[in-house]
């Protein structure tokens, strides 16, 4: 790896406007709204932690060997995938942001969301089922050989693979880290619980895969020239164990959040109570003398 002053590694590899200003309205929003929206030290300090790491995934140098190395390519969609919203969204930055919006804005986005097509919207966003698959789903479909091939390739397809799972990350763990009881929370408090067992196995599945398989599944990164000398395999074997096992323990860090939660709900009686039925009202018939 050639060698870089600290400084040269925030040059963005390919600078991106849309991105620089995404950046800059979010953490301007969540400045301006902890004024005066009440926002604790942790918080904050999980807010900035997942903007830091997701910019420095994102729009530095990093992403230039992400290009040329399987496993940095993994590792960067460890933190755009799974650390980086996980972070964000354990801040619960939308009160922040939400107070944040000039009050005109706050009126019609209130409106909005009272809407017809606000509640559609709301409801596809939030949908227990759906996100959940997307989740799984983008991480997968993203790490198909061809797949993979075309998207390292194409600049667009890049673009719309590192973003696709950034939005999936931010839906999913909007999901399982809410507070909430159900209703109003769109997942209940036992499934916030369940959900990260069912969409980390069949990534840990594709991380063994990748990692334990003796050819190698992406000969993109020995064409276009890696960034580390290294064997094919060994790039691709770190690459799947960083699926395998971080990606996972990531999961599980949400999974315990859940669990607090649901602890906490219960303690305080805040779950849904089953619904007892009612005895049986019906009158007993007898049978009339010498039948």
């Amino acid at each position: 790896m050639e060698s870089l002053d600290w400084l040269d590694w925030l040059v963005p590899w390919e600078f991106s406007p849309t991105l620089v200003a995404l950046f800059l309205a979010s953490a301007f929003l969540f400045v301006r709204g902890g004024r005066s929206h009440h926002v604790t030290g942790a918080r904050k300090a999980l807010f900035w932690t997942g903007w830091i790491l997701l910019y420095l995934s994102m729009h530095t140098r990093l992403d230039y060997y992400a290009e040329r190395m399987f496993f940095i390519h993994r590792a960067q969609h460890l933190v755009l995938h799974h650390l980086g919203p996980l972070l964000l969204m354990g801040a619960f930055p939308g009160s922040a942001m939400r107070a944040g919006l000039p009050l005109a804005w706050r009126s019609a986005l209130r409106r909005f969301n009272e809407g017809a097509t606000g509640r559609l919207l709301i409801g596809i966003l939030t949908n227990k089922y759906l996100i959940p698959v997307l989740f799984v789903f983008l991480v997968l479909v993203w790490l198909l050989p061809t797949v993979q091939f075309y998207s390292m390739l194409d600049w667009r397809l890049y673009r719309l693979m590192n973003w696709s799972v950034v939005a999936s990350g931010f839906l999913y763990w909007n999901l399982v880290l809410d507070r909430r009881p159900s209703p109003p929370a769109a997942m209940s408090p036992g499934g916030r619980v369940l959900s990260p067992i069912f969409t980390m196995a069949p990534q840990m599945v594709a991380g063994a895969y990748i990692a334990l398989t003796e050819r190698d599944l992406y000969p993109l990164f020995e064409l276009c020239g890696r960034a580390i000398a290294m064997p094919a395999l060994m790039d691709q074997s770190i690459g799947g164990l960083t699926m395998w096992i971080p990606a996972a323990l990531v999961e599980v860090v949400g999974l315990l959040v859940a669990l607090g939660t649901l602890m906490r709900l219960s303690g305080k009686h805040r779950l849904p109570q089953r619904k007892r039925r009612p005895p049986p009202t019906g009158k007993k018939t007898t049978r009339p003398a010498g039948a």
